[in-house]
């Protein structure tokens, strides 16, 4: 539990202070593996507890006075580092990240995770709706669309108010992020990729269909004209209805490219 009980404004500081919410954390932590980055570390609410997990800590936090209140507290395998996480350099080596990020920063830390290589899972606590829009609860955003490839996003708890000091205005989720072991797509053509879950999305139409039909030129065409028909594609379905492994195969066909990596089976594929 964090001392300072007030948090700070300017780094949105509001600290996790239920005992049952942070066993959750945790016991999602203790199913991933390697060594842990943790994202603001507070006065160390998530930071004591998964000690008991023996793995090494590397808590990112950029209050020093909640640096300084901390460092003496921890054990040898724990080091509180005093930055701010968007420039701190992460590791080139296998790594866990947890975090409960401040929600005015939500979306710059989600890119800043998103677009860095190494980490193998991410554990993190953000808005509810951001949760629930990243994890494709009714149907996938944009944005999950242009991660999908890469990435597996789950949606774990919804965490109230109430478990927070100060407590915030809105409920919390915590979600988790998995790196796929093989990705759906070609890491070297995700900025292709990327630019075509774009055009599908904007474009405009009155259903799925017609946006394909629209956004997709020569052979490609009747090739997802077919597509479409064997996947069962109604007159009213929209991007959103997508699911990770159907984007990769629009890709695939409009694209051009024969798939370069095989297809993920097990416990990553969604």
């Amino acid at each position: 539990m964090s001392i300072y009980r007030a948090g700070r404004h300017e780094f949105g500081q509001n600290f996790l202070t239920d005992p049952k919410m942070v066993d959750v954390v945790v016991g999602l932590v203790s199913q991933t593996d390697g060594p842990i980055i943790e994202i603001g570390s507070g006065g160390g609410a998530l930071t004591l507890p998964m000690q008991t997990l023996r793995r090494p800590i590397t808590a990112v936090e950029i209050d020093l006075r909640q640096v300084k209140g901390l460092q003496h507290r921890v054990n040898p395998q724990t080091t509180i580092v005093h930055s701010d996480f968007l420039r701190f350099r992460l590791p080139r080596t296998p790594h866990t990240i947890v975090g409960n990020l401040p929600f005015h920063q939500t979306t710059a830390m989600m890119r800043r995770i998103l677009h860095t290589d190494h980490w193998t899972s991410a554990i993190l606590i953000v808005q509810w709706e951001v949760a629930r829009r990243r994890a494709a609860v009714g149907g996938a955003t944009m944005m999950t669309a242009q991660c999908w490839p890469w990435y597996v996003f789950k949606l774990s708890k919804r965490v109230p108010a109430s478990a927070f000091t100060p407590q915030p205005g809105v409920d919390a989720g915590i979600m988790t992020i998995t790196r796929r072991t093989v990705p759906l797509v070609d890491p070297a053509q995700r900025r292709q990729y990327s630019s075509y879950v774009h055009a599908v999305f904007s474009s405009k139409g009155r259903g799925l269909r017609q946006i394909l039909s629209r956004s997709t030129g020569g052979q490609a065409k009747a090739e997802i004209k077919t597509w479409t028909a064997a996947h069962g594609i109604s007159e009213t379905s929209l991007p959103r209805d997508l699911t990770a492994e159907q984007w990769s195969e629009l890709f695939t066909i409009a694209s051009g490219h024969a798939p370069a990596i095989k297809r993920e089976r097990g416990r990553n594929q969604r």
